[in-house]
């Protein structure tokens, strides 16, 4: 088991890598240093001297790649991408345009995104995974056909309706509570209950319709014609056996997600103004704020990865035959 995640790790420092020089080309093929000082400073009051004082500032003022007028290996260390990307392994993002450190940025800004995140994933995971249980018993029935077709009318709705709409209905007209807005403590769970509420709604059809799948499949293998054969009830056989074998590939699905939560998302942050990690990325990325951008894709990357080793991990908990070498 050591050695397996010693050499997963291992194997994870060049992908990093990778897409940290990714990262760092795409945003600099459409962002120049030039443009990111000018987006700071404000179109009105840019001379050549703010922009040459802003990039020395920030530390933009050296060659992206490949310093030639440094001598040995200040060619390679001596330039953007080595000074902005090196400190990021370390977990050392550096500072943001506005010159507030990133790390201590992440560090306050995880946790009204966790507040979101986590009730949404734990209580639509039980959600999601009773509802197709209750399909699968009834499948072939009316009950099972108008589910299936609640799936998918829900999974072909844009997140975005059951935001907008969810403001309108309950906030708006029914004023159960705040459109929007955060606070500390238990005065914030206010804000919480219809961000969570539109996390898990707008999350059952797809969800539901997948693990029920997996039930059906389940179903018709031959350790559940042995034990219908020994006299289990359809629930018995279904809520004793199918569900445990199906954890595998519901694990798939569900541990990997399960570093990312504190990534936030993007959209309902935004629009419920929630201070967390994904209104941080949108902000960021309006305002072409490459030290919050490329901090964030790391770290999400980074966290993706955790996941993948987390999910082996879970393998061999749920199923003594697997086996990590």
């Amino acid at each position: 088991m050591f050695a397996y995640l010693l050499r997963r790790i291992l194997y994870a420092i060049p992908i990093l890598i990778g897409v940290n020089v990714l990262t760092f080309a795409l945003f600099f093929v459409v962002n120049t240093p030039d443009d990111m000082a000018r987006m700071q400073l404000g179109m009105k009051r840019v001379t050549p001297e703010a922009i040459v004082k802003w990039k020395q500032q920030h530390g933009y003022d050296k060659p992206l790649f490949f310093n030639p007028q440094s001598d040995g290996s200040a060619h390679l260390t001596d330039t953007i991408f080595w000074q902005k990307s090196v400190g990021m392994f370390v977990l050392d993002f550096g500072f943001a345009d506005d010159g507030r450190d990133i790390r201590r940025e992440i560090e306050t800004r995880m946790w009204p995104s966790l507040a979101i995140a986590v009730p949404t994933f734990v209580v639509g995971l039980l959600l999601y995974v009773s509802f197709a249980l209750l399909m699968t018993l009834l499948r072939g029935s009316w009950l099972d056909t108008l589910g299936v077709g609640l799936c998918v009318l829900l999974m072909s709705v844009s997140g975005l309706f059951y935001i907008i709409g969810g403001q309108f209905l309950i906030s708006k007209l029914w004023h159960w509570v705040p459109i929007s807005g955060y606070d500390d403590g238990l005065a914030g769970l206010k804000f919480l209950w219809l961000p969570i509420a539109v996390g898990i709604v707008g999350g059952i059809g797809s969800s539901s319709r997948w693990y029920r799948t997996i039930f059906l499949e389940e179903i018709g293998k031959d350790y559940v014609r042995t034990a219908r054969a020994k006299g289990l009830s359809e629930g018995a056989v279904l809520f004793r056996h199918v569900l445990k074998n199906a954890m595998i590939p519901i694990l798939t699905g569900v541990v990997v997600v399960i570093p990312l939560l504190f990534m936030g998302s993007l959209l309902t942050e935004s629009f419920f103004g929630i201070p967390g990690l994904g209104s941080y990325t949108i902000d960021a990325i309006q305002a072409q704020d490459f030290g919050i951008v490329r901090a964030m894709v790391f770290l999400g990357s980074a966290l993706y990865i955790l996941g993948l080793i987390l999910t082996d991990v879970s393998y061999t908990l749920v199923d003594p035959r697997v086996r990590l070498a």
